[in-house]
């Protein structure tokens, strides 16, 4: 089918809330992308940060293919070892206690956010607020789009969960002002991903963690997107100075398939009890085995050390380019704020049109977000197209 009946299809059949570019990418490996003409791309978006491993990983691949062969699953009234197996290295390799599993970031979110607030309600506050960041992201449904006030608009989606109170992301100051008694958490994005790669800096996470310890409240980590090795670490904060009490995670932990994942530290895993959450589908064994061969892949010191290095290599790069203002990011996650008069737009077009999948999350910012299996070579063809793009 080509492009144009796709097209056709959407206006007809879709609800209009994506705006796609012209293409159909029909097949992949590694770092390459082919569309349904046969033509290949070096894709440096990676489905928004969800291929960490390459696309089509043959470790994956395999997983699933095993699992889907044997067994699909029979829900979460009855034992499965895929399921409780990720619960267990999700555990181990970050805060220690216990693991919720779910289908998307937007859920560990909602998950989250229910368990901080039964966390305040134990505490003896009535009404918990929970501290957010401006410009900061957590997901689509109206408790997760609550505390993501760039997109936490009234008028369309009204009335909105109340209990939020936004402060500027680089403001320490008005962070600690912000937490008071009636705080059931600080929920940060370590790495700010939708509003353009922002990394927040060590002094309001600081202040994060010294907040939340005076007034007793956990302090949060979204790690959907910086998650699972893309900023050179299996989880951002372990290169950060604060350690979180509960981190949400996704996008990548699947490895193409939908999984999310809510992990509490010790004192807080048995906040929730028998009842209080649940998920049809989350934890099915193809899911989960999918997830354990990610993580396989991911979690092993030569591949986080190229992305720290390969990186490096990348960011140096883009900074080197006529063209672009800044450079900001860690491993993988990088984001290029254009000179003005750049149109973002046109030139994630042009790369498009040369071979390269890039993102632009908002104007004048391009986001680079490649498999974490590319090498110098993959960014040298990458900075050759977008130097040409960019002129």
């Amino acid at each position: 089918m080509s492009v144009p009946e796709l097209q056709a299809l959407e206006a007809k059949y879709a609800m209009p809330t994506y705006a796609r570019a012209p293409v159909e990418f029909v097949r992949g490996e590694g770092a390459r992308v082919w569309d349904s003409e046969g033509r290949d791309y070096l894709d440096f978006f990676a489905g928004l940060s969800v291929h960490n491993a390459g696309h089509c990983h043959p470790r994956i691949v395999a997983a699933v293919r095993e699992q889907a062969e044997t067994f699909g699953g029979s829900s979460n009234l009855f034992y499965s070892e895929p399921a409780l197996r990720l619960c267990e290295r999700l555990v181990e390799s970050s805060l220690g206690g216990r693991a919720f599993l779910c289908n998307s970031g937007t859920e560990a979110t909602e998950c989250a956010l229910k368990l901080v607030r039964k966390h305040a309600h134990s505490r003896g506050v009535e009404r918990p607020e929970v501290v957010v960041l401006e410009n900061g992201f957590h997901g689509r449904t109206l408790g997760a789009l609550a505390a993501s006030v760039k997109l936490a608009r009234d008028d369309l989606f009204g009335p909105l969960p109340p209990g939020f109170v936004a402060v500027p992301r680089d403001d320490a100051e008005a962070l600690l002002s912000a937490v008071g008694e009636a705080t059931a958490a600080v929920l940060i994005e370590p790495i700010q991903g939708e509003a353009g790669v922002f990394p927040i800096t060590d002094d309001v996470l600081l202040a994060a963690r010294e907040a939340c310890d005076r007034v007793g409240a956990p302090l949060v980590f979204d790690e959907v997107q910086t998650g699972m090795g893309r900023t050179g670490s299996l989880w951002a904060y372990e290169q950060l100075a604060v350690r979180p009490d509960v981190m949400t995670a996704a996008k990548a932990l699947g490895g193409g398939l939908p999984v999310g994942a809510c992990v509490a530290s010790s004192s807080l895993g048995e906040v929730l009890a028998v009842g209080d959450h649940g998920s049809t589908f989350a934890g099915g064994p193809i899911t989960a085995s999918a997830a354990l061969a990610a993580i396989d892949v991911i979690d092993t010191p030569d591949l986080l050390r190229s992305v720290r290095e390969v990186g490096a290599a990348l960011m140096r790069g883009l900074a080197a380019l006529a063209g672009v203002e800044m450079v900001r990011g860690r491993g993988l996650m990088v984001g290029v704020s254009v000179a003005d008069g750049v149109d973002a737009a046109a030139v994630a077009r042009r790369c498009l049109d040369a071979g390269l999948v890039i993102n632009v999350p908002g104007p004048g910012i391009l986001r680079f977000l490649p498999p974490l299996v590319i090498d110098v070579a993959d960014v040298g063809r990458a900075l050759e197209i977008l130097n040409d793009s960019l002129r």
